[in-house]
């Protein structure tokens, strides 16, 4: 396995909540990205941490090799690769998302 796949596999697996993103929280690149920030803040979440993908080339492809899935923003709950920005958003109204953050350990 490549260093950067080390890396990635180890950031989500030793945080309870990972997105990858681009940008961050506080200045997202991107529509889908800000949309993730803002549906993890209505969430209540704590224990966020970002990787901005913009920083590094390996990373903003090396997260797609991980996960299978070819778009980011990417979020990761205990080790598990949940989706992106429109499955984040779906799993909020549904009121899935809390429930995960929850037994994650990530909420206030």
């Amino acid at each position: 396995m490549s260093e950067v796949q080390d890396f990635i596999r180890e950031t989500v697996t030793d945080n309870p909540v990972v997105l990858f993103m681009k940008g961050t929280a506080q200045f997202p690149q991107c529509g889908f990205s800000g949309r993730a920030i803002q549906v993890l803040q209505a969430s209540g979440v704590t224990k966020l941490v970002t990787v901005n993908v913009l920083d590094d080339e390996e990373v903003r492809q090396g997260i797609k090799e991980y996960s299978s899935w070819p778009t980011i923003p990417q979020l990761y709950v205990s080790g598990e690769f949940l989706g992106g920005s429109d499955i984040i958003a779906e799993m909020h109204e549904n009121g899935e998302l809390v429930n995960v953050l929850k037994e994650a350990g990530a909420l206030a």
